[in-house]
């Protein structure tokens, strides 16, 4: 069975590439219904409408890249939700 556009983005996100684009992990998040809310500067906020998750990042720049750690951020909080 093929993979859908969906679960192969989960999969490049759960792999942990070293080049996963601030672009993928938004759609990623919002396939998952999260909404996003821009915040002051580089910050941004992801939340789920009637659950209370919130994931909050700093905009990579100036490269699109995200760091590991927030890879690794966004992992757990997925996790904890129990959307991964």
């Amino acid at each position: 069975m093929a993979m859908s556009r969906k679960d192969k983005l989960k999969a490049r996100f759960l792999a942990r590439p070293k080049d996963v684009t601030f672009e993928e992990l938004r759609r990623l998040l919002r396939q998952l219904g999260y909404e996003e809310q821009e915040a002051e500067g580089s910050r941004v906020t992801f939340y789920r409408e009637g659950t209370g998750s919130v994931i909050k990042l700093h905009r990579p720049h100036p490269q699109p890249t995200l760091k590991a750690y927030q890879i690794n951020q966004v992992l757990d909080a997925l996790r904890e939700e129990e959307l991964i």
